[in-house]
């Protein structure tokens, strides 16, 4: 299952995470994920000017939620580092596994919304994520964020990175 592409930078991808995986329904706050430039199963693992640059797209990023999502009004954003699925004993391949060969860490960008009404979600309460067997129908009751809301995200990720991080996007 993949994502929507929204932006690709030499800092990272700007993605759109598709049903039935979307963890935050987009009135809640919405969520997007942002990859870091290459694969890697840990933000360890790159090098210092990209992990400069991928948190740099990662700020970048969940300013420009925060800046034009209404329903993130008075909000703020999640950062999760995740990939952790991954590692399930029942994902492919099944049984054990070890981060280094099969984690992919990505960072979720999770609104939150002082006005969700998910009781996963609530304002002032840490965030509750579904378990691996759960995921899929966990993900298909939540809408992703729409295109009109995802082209203003990406449209103030690309002016902050030029004018506040001096990056080119």
């Amino acid at each position: 299952m993949a994502n929507d592409l929204l932006l690709a930078t030499d800092a990272g991808r700007i993605e759109r995470p598709r049903k039935p995986l979307v963890l935050v329904d987009r009135n809640d706050g919405g969520a997007l994920i942002v990859m870091p430039p290459r694969p890697v199963w840990d933000r360890t693992e790159l090098s210092p000017v990209e992990l400069a640059a991928f948190a740099l797209l990662i700020a970048a990023t969940a300013r420009a939620m925060l800046d034009v999502l209404p329903q993130l009004e008075d909000g703020c954003i999640n950062y999760w580092d995740a990939g952790n699925w991954a590692l399930n004993d029942a994902a492919e391949p099944p049984g054990p596994k070890r981060g280094p060969e099969h984690r992919r860490m990505h960072v979720h960008l999770l609104g939150r919304s002082p006005r969700s009404t998910s009781p996963s979600w609530q304002w002032g309460e840490s965030p509750v994520f579904p378990c691996y067997a759960d995921r899929l129908t966990w993900g298909a009751r939540h809408e992703p964020l729409r295109d009109d809301e995802t082209g203003r995200i990406v449209t103030r990720a690309r002016e902050l990175l030029g004018s506040r991080y001096r990056m080119d996007a």
